[in-house]
């Protein structure tokens, strides 16, 4: 049986509810899974009606996984009518808005970890509206690690052959230099490296990269790789991991560009996303547009699969039909992947 997939909504003022329809609308889409989302029926509603599709579309509302039909030309949506239509505008801020994407990713978690769906990928949400609702938490990952009681976790960015790993994330620079320490850095390699193996690559062979400009030019310009990254990967390396490093920061992601590395284990934040956004984000001269991005956000150390685009809920062009589902389709197939060899 194809594996179920619980897709959230992301806000329901943003691009989420287009993309998720655009992503439903093909057919190879259920030749990979079985796909719910977990929302608003009114809101998909009104995204079928606007988009205007050339496939026609049933929107199915249900109070039960069991209920969905799973079929192409139908959208089975896990209703929670959270949102007051009457109200309701696209590329706002508002508050419904925000608690309602909140409890679309609680559920989503809930139906993974009850065994209802064999995975879970998420549309945008936006911080300001979840705060605005009284909801505290940075983003979806913090959601689902609290929902799912974790404490270990990382994110994985994912874009065509580029897959990094970060040893820190949301903290100052500085912050992030005094994160770098041995017993992480082996923490994120081992779930890197099992996410790998999760996508189908047998034997992944892993990048650690430096913190230091040259990896400190031996103790010229840091310690860390001396006490911290070189100790780790020689560890991994004893324990029979094919992992390689310290390898300079200048010159590790354009060697996993090229395919040279299955993954790289990133330092800090910006150090893994500065080219991952580079890769993704690019301008098509000839029509004046972006075009569509393809990265995805995945959550490793839980419990279950999460998976994410990686861009946000683009309120200034919501509700008027021109957001690509590019990203959404490669969360869809990256969960895929992970739930058939989990």
């Amino acid at each position: 049986m194809l594996p179920k997939l619980a897709i959230t909504m992301g806000d329901p003022a943003g691009i989420g509810p287009e993309i998720c329809v655009r992503s439903l609308s093909h057919k190879a889409t259920y030749e990979q899974c079985r796909p719910i989302i977990v929302g608003d029926a009114k809101i998909i509603q009104l995204a079928v009606d606007f988009l205007k599709l050339d496939t026609p579309l049933i929107v199915n509302s249900v109070k039960s996984v069991d209920d969905a039909l799973f079929k192409h030309g139908t959208i089975d949506v896990f209703d929670l009518d959270l949102v007051d239509i009457a109200t309701f505008e696209f590329g706002k801020v508002q508050k419904q808005c925000g608690n309602a994407a909140f409890q679309y990713v609680r559920t989503a978690i809930e139906l993974a970890m009850n065994k209802e769906v064999d995975g879970t990928c998420t549309a945008p949400l936006n911080k300001e509206a979840i705060h605005l609702a009284g909801h505290n938490y940075d983003g979806h990952t913090e959601i689902y690690a609290t929902f799912t009681g974790t404490k270990k976790y990382a994110m994985l960015l994912a874009e065509d052959k580029l897959r990094v790993i970060h040893v820190s994330t949301h903290v100052s620079l500085r912050e992030a230099c005094d994160r770098c320490k041995k017993n992480r850095i082996i923490e994120v390699y081992e779930l890197i490296d099992d996410a790998c193996r999760q996508f189908g690559i047998e034997k992944p062979h892993i990048a650690v990269a430096g913190l230091n400009p040259h990896c400190s030019e031996n103790g010229l310009f840091g310690w860390e790789e001396e006490k911290e990254i070189i100790p780790a990967v020689e560890e991994l390396r004893a324990r029979g991991f094919n992992a390689d490093g310290p390898i300079p920061p200048d010159s590790v992601f354009a060697k996993a560009k090229c395919g040279w590395y299955d993954g790289v284990v990133a330092m800090y934040h910006d150090q893994g996303h500065i080219p991952l956004k580079v890769l993704g984000f690019n301008w098509d001269e000839e029509s004046g547009k972006m075009l569509p991005q393809r990265g995805v956000n995945i959550t490793l150390g839980l419990p279950i699969i999460r998976v994410s685009v990686d861009h946000g809920t683009a309120f200034d062009v919501a509700g008027k039909g021109v957001a690509a589902e590019d990203a959404l389709l490669a969360s869809i197939e990256y969960a895929t992947r992970m739930a058939s060899h989990s």
